[in-house]
């Protein structure tokens, strides 16, 4: 794997103090991730399962540098704002872990929409933690570094591992809770399904995943049920993917990510993902079940929707969707890999193909 950074003018020069590159994958939760129950160390309220994709992954390179100050170039333009105040921090996350000062020069890029709930966050940490880990000489197994991109995003957890994910909640919270929230693989192997992802709008949320899960969770009568209904339906989707039943596990995910955007809606004020395009995508797949095609639909948190079905239904459900009109675009998607990194000494797959 080859990759030549952009332009890092300003940065001052690179040493040969350490570099690497990145590459994760998006991972879509089947089990949502939704509600923090620590801001800081990004500890959820309850565990998730997602299935990570082979489509939409972020590369992401990490020098670090002698320069006065950290610089960032983000899918082709110097990060501003929030975004490199994000990034800034997470930098400084990792170089206390490897008791180092020196600056980074990162350039990052992700191959599909941006902040438009199709997990570009999850890529994105992943990537970064990874990179940044190599860069500063910090030697992590898979769970340490599951838990240090957790500090990212938290579902960028999830992303360091390819097939089916588990990220546990774990247990207590500061220490206690940062040690046992992680994410793991849990096979699966049996199973080869699609994701047909309907792109209904690109644009960046006007409102983030971070303020609508907090605006949620704190102003929401049915978030707590939600969350107590999830830790159910958890439970069933490990018994589903651990059987292969993937119908099985297309109705559990579909009841969970509607419950989600339920809660969204009895927030106060409400945040409201889910756009007419949106429920054109929802009608168009209860009317391919009907036909008895074995097609269901989750949704993040954003306005575009994506289908589980089998390889087979897979171009079938794709051209119902594209034939709903000019509004949506499908990509089809599999299950993709963990994220792998690139150093001066080789590439290595930290989190594995499946």
């Amino acid at each position: 794997m080859t990759f030549t950074p952009a332009s890092t003018a300003g940065a001052g020069p690179a040493t040969a103090l350490g570099e690497s590159v990145a590459v994760a994958y998006p991972n879509i939760a089947l089990v949502k991730y939704w509600g923090k129950r620590d801001e800081d160390l990004f500890l959820p309220v309850t565990s998730s399962l997602s299935m990570t994709l082979d489509i939409f992954p972020t590369t992401t390179s990490v020098a670090v540098s002698d320069g006065p100050a950290d610089v960032v170039e983000f899918n082709g333009a110097p990060a501003t704002g929030a975004a490199l105040r994000k990034i800034e921090t997470f930098l400084e996350l990792v170089r206390a872990k490897a008791g180092r000062t020196e600056r980074a020069v990162v350039v990052t890029a992700n191959a599909g929409p941006t902040g438009a709930g199709l997990a570009s966050s999850a890529s994105g940490f992943a990537a970064l933690a990874t990179a940044a880990a190599a860069a500063y000489g910090l030697e992590l197994d898979p769970r340490a570094l599951s838990r240090l991109a957790r500090r990212g995003s938290g579902s960028a957890s999830r992303s360091i591992f390819g097939g089916f994910v588990v990220w546990n909640a774990g247990e207590g919270e500061g220490q206690a809770g940062d040690l046992s929230s992680y994410a793991e693989p849990i096979g699966g192997d049996d199973l080869d399904p699609a994701l047909v992802v309907a792109v209904v709008n690109q644009s960046a949320k006007s409102v983030s995943s971070r303020v609508a899960m907090r605006q949620t969770t704190d102003t929401s009568p049915f978030y707590r049920p939600w969350a107590e209904s999830s830790v159910l339906d958890l439970a069933q989707m490990r018994e589903a993917v651990a059987r292969g039943d993937l119908p099985a596990i297309g109705e559990i995910a579909e009841r969970n990510a509607l419950g989600m955007h339920a809660t969204m809606l009895t927030a106060r004020p409400a945040v409201r993902y889910l756009s007419p395009h949106s429920l054109a995508v929802l009608d168009a797949v209860l009317a391919l079940r009907a036909d008895g095609v074995a097609a269901y639909a989750t949704i993040d948190a954003g306005p575009n929707v994506k289908v589980l079905c089998t390889r087979a239904d897979a171009a079938h459900v794709a051209a119902t969707l594209d034939g709903l009109g000019d509004f949506v675009t499908t990509t089809t998607a599999h299950i993709g890999p963990g994220v792998a990194v690139t150093t001066p000494h080789g590439a290595l797959s930290v989190g594995g193909d499946r």
